[in-house]
């Protein structure tokens, strides 16, 4: 859903780097998979095509979170 977004910090060689990956038409989602020691993040549409991906190590990765849009309507 628009508004979704995920930030992703990462330990990058000493300092921390952070990183956000955003829904940003209406439609769009943003999804997290784990797969193999890497944490993959797309922007993913209704159909399920992925707009865009980040992929970043899991050894790396000092905190994950993932802020859900606003579901109130007015």
């Amino acid at each position: 859903m628009k508004g979704d977004w995920v930030e992703i910090v990462i330990d990058a060689g000493g300092t921390p780097r952070t990183y956000e990956v955003k829904a940003t038409k209406a439609g769009r989602r943003v999804e997290v998979a784990t797969r193999r020691g890497l944490v993959e993040v797309s922007e993913v549409t209704r159909s399920g095509t992925a707009v865009r991906t980040a992929r970043f190590m899991s050894s790396r990765i000092l905190a994950l979170v993932e802020h859900p849009a606003d579901q109130r309507r007015p």
